[in-house]
């Protein structure tokens, strides 16, 4: 049996690009940080000292074993899958325009994620895509923002788009 959990079912969307207007909000997880995890992401991916081991991260800024900021941004993914994008149109993302790492997020905090649509448009080279602006933000248990990403992401339309009148 794999280590990774096995893809996602196929099923019709909930969420497509026209149902993602200006404004809407939402809110995934909780999910608790937890010592092995953080240090089972930082040995592969990230081994700075402050990620590995108790008194590393209690001599750094940080002041206690903190999660890989990459670590964090895994796990709000995951939040984000889970609650909304394997139940979208979602076609991936062309980037990010800004990630920001404001506080540590440490072993024993719990982050939750919240998600909120700046600006939507047609995607003119693709009819059947549309493009939606996002910003996302990792949160802790004091409700204190620690991460927030701003990107595109690409989504399915229900319907096309008119091709351009002759005119």
């Amino acid at each position: 049996m794999s280590e990774h959990a096995s893809a996602p079912t196929p099923r019709q969307p909930r969420w497509y690009w026209e149902d993602l207007t200006e404004g809407l909000s939402m809110e995934f997880g909780p999910k608790k940080v937890e010592r092995d995890e953080v240090i089972d992401f930082a040995t592969k991916f990230d081994p700075q000292p402050f990620h590995l081991s108790e008194e590393a991260g209690k001599a750094s800024l940080f002041k206690g074993l903190a999660a890989s900021g990459w670590h964090t941004a895994g796990m709000v993914m995951r939040m984000m899958c889970d609650g909304f994008i394997l139940d979208s149109s979602s076609l991936g993302s062309p980037g990010l325009d800004g990630l920001k790492w404001l506080k540590p997020v440490l072993v024993g905090d719990e982050i939750r994620a919240r998600m909120r649509v700046l600006a939507t448009r047609p995607m003119k080279s693709k009819p059947h895509v549309g493009l939606v602006q996002t910003v996302w933000e990792a949160v802790n248990q004091r409700d204190e923002v620690v991460m927030v990403i701003e990107s595109w992401a690409m989504f399915g339309r229900r319907e096309p788009a008119p091709p351009p009148m002759e005119g």
